[in-house]
């Protein structure tokens, strides 16, 4: 009677697990389990918002909503040079280049 059950237990897991597959899968194929690894997420890049140059050429960019200046941080984000043309930020030794308008517009 035990033998019995044993089976029908193990009869009944089993096809639970093989409804776990797509079914719709290429034979053979298994989908990759999600590593234990923790994948670093990265902060998105701040939104350009504006740029301002006094006469001095000293220049402010509003990031997010906020006004900054050169060493200023925003999203994690430290602001390496600010130009009328560009905002530069660094972050984990890259480099990203924020322009105001796209440089291919067409009319």
């Amino acid at each position: 009677m035990v033998r019995v059950i044993a089976i029908t237990l193990l009869f009944l897991l089993s096809s639970v697990a093989h409804a776990a597959q797509d079914p719709t899968a290429p034979l053979g194929w298994y989908s990759k389990k999600s590593s234990s690894v923790a994948k670093r997420k990265t902060a998105p890049l701040p939104k350009l918002q504006s740029i301002v140059c006094d006469d001095g050429s000293q220049c402010f960019a509003m990031l997010n909503d906020k006004i900054l200046s050169n060493g200023q941080f925003v999203a994690g984000y430290k602001i390496k040079a600010i130009t009328f043309e560009q905002v530069t930020l660094v972050r984990a030794g890259k480099t990203w280049n924020l322009e105001i308008f796209n440089s291919d517009i067409r009319q």
